[in-house]
């Protein structure tokens, strides 16, 4: 029986179960009595006589809680004073340590027959007992059975032989015993941890099954007794010879698909199983069932329904023959549930091929029983090994999970059973985990006999490290199949298939499909953490934006280098580039969103360490946006060829400028003007560029928009902007004179006056740190009109104001240099001069500003 993927697939293998030729009561023709468990001879013979639970009809194995050795004993019996029978007083009850050698007397034809008939003296006490019992009157078979942590044996004084001799028990005879019920509650059931702490302590068992079993195949022996020995030779214990039976069948028979699908004859008996190397379901269960009585160990065949392959989840088994066959084992005493069908391998239904399990999963003893109960229903009830049997309505609703699903140790938390009902168009699919896992989904849709894939757009994915969340909204009305899928978190690795759901919608809701996400979840990323982020603004559910504007706002506990992606289905890559500034500070990142349509966006953050440039940007969350408003108009879009680095941030930080007046990445000017300040510990050589697309403004250029003023460390960048609109300013640092300006950051400006400001007057060489300019600060002059000047330059020994005549300036107390100018309109622009060499009577020009007339009137 197959229920996972191929590990070296991405997509999931739909599970198979193997259906049993033998079964009269379904598809295999098992045969079967009309009795689910028929009786032993002896009840066959006696009517009355019936096997209960609590009977001990042979000796239970050595690994169990009350393990009873073979041994030589009388069939006489004594009475205490109380009147209850006991065994002869020359028989001794020794307590085995756990580590002791089992030790058996010499077997003979008498002793055989004594250790059978103390046997059924005991099983005849367990008769009396029931009575007994309700009066306080505990028999000997009760007090051996509260003994759970111990192994007994019955010894005589005077002999002890060497070698352990077993009952044997013939495959009829177990057949035949399949009209015992189990019994569930004698003992408190035992966990695999109490049986064996890990698979590891089979190592020696599974390398001597294996080796073994070649050797026998390459001799040609095909024998099941002669098998079962062989393989189950230097095993200590009934757990251990289980063992070797289990390693042997998932190694040596492979799954018979081609039989499976009629392609070929089925084989179930067991000579011919082994001959060919493959069989179904009952082929299977039959070598088990076998062998396990070869070694003198009690085994069941069950028969029923089981979730494999052609199982669609939803499905009915009422009125239905059973499909599959399985065993039942005891062990000290205990009953447990076994696949090997399952435990050999998987299948690709669609390639036909079997493919064998690799790892060592949990799919041996106490823990596959869990997994049993989940996919397996026996036809007899009892077989469920429950204290309250699940009906057959119940197992048809359970959620069905593949055995992946326990390997990684998961959870169901919504809902309990695989029909899921949308309410309002939507429904949800919640897992717990221990640990930190990946998860994906699949949706496709039934119309007919033809499945379709449906857009994982439909689904909205969201992963903590306690587990997953996946809302569904489906497209339309009808029936879909959902399958989860999951991985180890941060890993490479294949996803396994481990659950499935059934999803009705009566009635879908008006909805847009969501944009894909390749990165599988929303909210950030299960790495994010070990990326270097701390916390965000912002969640795992949709943001809803009225204005079509969005700001996420990201901590990190190291400097991170950003990239943003945004994704709409109407918004192509040149336009989603200008709907992004990104803002880099040692930190934190923040990114501003402008959204141009309505709909939904899928914003995707990237990060590596800033100084490893040689390192990949890896996602870390993935946002959903929807914009229920008109959105951004396009002409308010960001500028194009924004850098990723826009406003103060780690550029800025390691050039030495700080203290910035405006912190964020977008300025706002109602006037159109604005100054930002900073402070330059560096003395670096600093520029501007102003930058507008388009610019309706004809003229100046846009840097005589831009004046820097540097007074000591603090450095002001004046702007006054000509029209509305969005500007980028780029600043950029010198180092060195030899070196070209390198890029700081970006800032975004957004006009929103009607004012025409004036450019600034153009600055020369001698504009240097420490010059200040009062008045006048427009760049452009009326003509014929008298103009103040108020200008301070630090070691000038004159300045003048040179035009159709010179006008000196005078320097007043405050060290500033001023005086009234006529513009006068013989010529184009005036000069602002000065001398700042005493020896020399050159002057050197600071500024000029210009004249307006008709040509260049703002």
């Amino acid at each position: 029986m197959a229920e996972i993927p191929d590990p070296k697939r991405s997509l999931p293998l739909r599970s198979f179960h193997h259906l049993n030729p033998h079964n009269s009561n379904n598809n295999n023709n098992t045969e079967i009595t009309e009795e689910a468990y028929p009786r032993t001879h002896q009840d066959s013979k006696n009517p009355q006589s019936t096997s209960k639970p609590g009977d001990l009809k042979k000796p239970v194995s050595s690994d169990g809680a009350h393990a009873l050795e073979d041994a030589h004993i009388p069939s006489g019996t004594g009475t205490t004073k109380e009147g209850e029978t006991v065994l002869q007083q020359e028989w001794q009850l020794e307590v085995l340590s756990a580590g002791e050698e089992r030790r058996t007397p010499s077997s003979t034809s008498r002793s055989i027959q004594c250790r059978r008939n103390v046997f059924e003296r005991w099983a005849a006490l367990g008769h009396e007992s029931e009575a007994s019992s309700s009066l306080g009157r505990p028999t000997a078979k009760r007090q051996l059975s509260a003994e759970s942590a111990q192994t007994f044996r019955v010894v005589k004084k005077s002999t002890v032989m060497q070698g352990p001799r077993r009952e044997m028990v013939s495959p009829a005879q177990g057949r035949d015993r399949a009209a015992l019920i189990p019994r569930t509650v004698a003992l408190k059931k035992k966990s695999r941890k109490e049986l064996f702490s890990s698979p590891e302590v089979f190592r020696k068992v599974d390398a001597h099954a294996l080796s073994t079993g070649k050797e026998l195949r390459a001799q040609g022996i095909y024998s099941v007794q002669k098998i079962g020995q062989t393989i189950t030779q230097g095993a200590v214990s009934d757990l251990e010879r289980v063992r070797a039976v289990w390693t042997w069948l998932c190694h040596n028979i492979e799954y018979d698909v081609s039989g499976y699908l009629g392609l070929s004859e089925k084989l179930c008996s067991p000579e011919h199983v082994i001959k060919a190397g493959k069989g179904v379901c009952c082929g299977y269960s039959s070598i088990c069932l076998q062998m396990c009585s070869e070694v003198g160990i009690e085994c069941r065949e069950i028969s029923g329904h089981g979730k494999g392959i052609g199982y669609r989840v939803g499905q009915s088994y009422q009125n239905t023959k059973s499909n599959h066959m399985w065993n039942a084992v005891r062990l000290g005493g205990q009953w447990f549930l076994l696949d090997a069908c399952w435990g050999a391998g998987t299948v690709d239904i669609e390639s036909k091929t079997f493919m064998p399990r690799k790892q060592n999963i949990i799919v041996f003893s106490s823990d596959f029983s869990c997994i049993i109960h989940l996919h397996h229903c026996p036809d007899e009830p009892q077989w469920q090994l429950l204290d309250h049997p699940v009906p057959l309505e119940e197992f048809e609703r359970r959620v069905f999970k593949t055995s992946e699903f326990y390997r990684m140790g998961l959870t169901v938390l919504y809902p309990k059973h695989s029909h899921l009902l949308t309410v309002n168009g939507e429904a949800t699919v919640s897992l717990g985990c221990r640990r930190p896992l990946d998860f994906t989904y699949q949706i496709s849709q039934q119309s007919g006999v033809i499945t379709q894939d449906v857009s994982s757009s439909f689904g909205l994915l969201t992963i903590s490290r306690m587990g997953m969340k996946l809302k569904l909204i489906p497209p339309a009305c009808g029936i879909y199949d959902v399958k989860i899928f999951s991985r180890p978190a941060n890993t490479a690795g294949t996803f396994h298939w481990v659950c499935s759901f059934q999803l009705e919608c009566p009635e879908p809701q008006p909805s847009e499909e969501l944009p894909e996400n390749p990165f599988l979840s929303w909210g950030l990323q299960q790495n994010a953490q070990a990326l270097g982020l701390k916390e965000c603004s912002h969640g795992a559910e949709p943001i809803m934006l009225e204005n079509g504007s969005f700001e996420l706002v990201v901590r990190t506990s190291k400097p991170l280098m950003l990239l943003c992606e945004l994704v709409h289905k109407d918004l192509d890559t040149c336009l989603a580039k200008r709907c992004l500034a990104t803002q880099i500070e040692l930190d934190r990142l923040t990114c501003h969103v402008l959204c141009p349509y309505r709909g939904y966006y899928r914003l995707s953050v990237f990060v590596r360490d800033f100084n490893r440039r040689e390192d990949p940007f890896q996602n870390v969350g993935n946002f959903l946006l929807k914009c229920t408003g008109s959105g951004i108009n396009l002409n308010e879009l960001f500028p194009p060829a924004l850098s990723t680095s826009c406003g103060p941030g780690i550029k800025t930080a390691q050039a030495g400028i700080s203290k910035f007046s405006h912190t964020g990445a977008i300025i706002n000017t109602q006037q159109g003007k604005c100054n930002i300040t900073f402070h330059n510990s560096r003395d670096l050589e600093l520029h501007a560029v102003l930058v507008k697309e388009p610019l309706k403004t004809s003229g100046h250029p846009l840097s005589r928009h831009v004046l820097f003023t540097q007074t000591d460390c603090k450095v002001t960048v004046s702007v006054s902007l000509p029209e509305a609109g969005i500007y980028k300013l780029g600043l950029y640092a010198k180092t060195d004179s030899s070196q070209d300006f390198s890029h700081l950051c970006d800032y975004v400006l957004r006009c929103t006056s009607e004012n025409r400001w004036p450019p600034f007057p153009s600055t020369y060489s001698a504009w240097r740190k420490g010059c200040v300019l009062f008045e006048p600060r427009a760049g452009m002059l009326e003509p014929l009109s008298r103009v103040r000047f108020r200008v301070r330059c630090p070691g000038a020994h004159s300045i003048c104001v040179v035009g159709e005549s010179q006008t000196d300036l005078q320097l007043n107390k405050s060290r500033v240099w001023e005086g009234e100018v006529f513009t006068g309109s013989a010529v184009p622009e005036l000069k602002l001069a000065g001398k700042f060499k005493s020896e020399s009577s050159d002057m050197e020009v600071i500024l000029s500003f210009s004249l307006l007339n008709n040509q260049n009137e703002l």
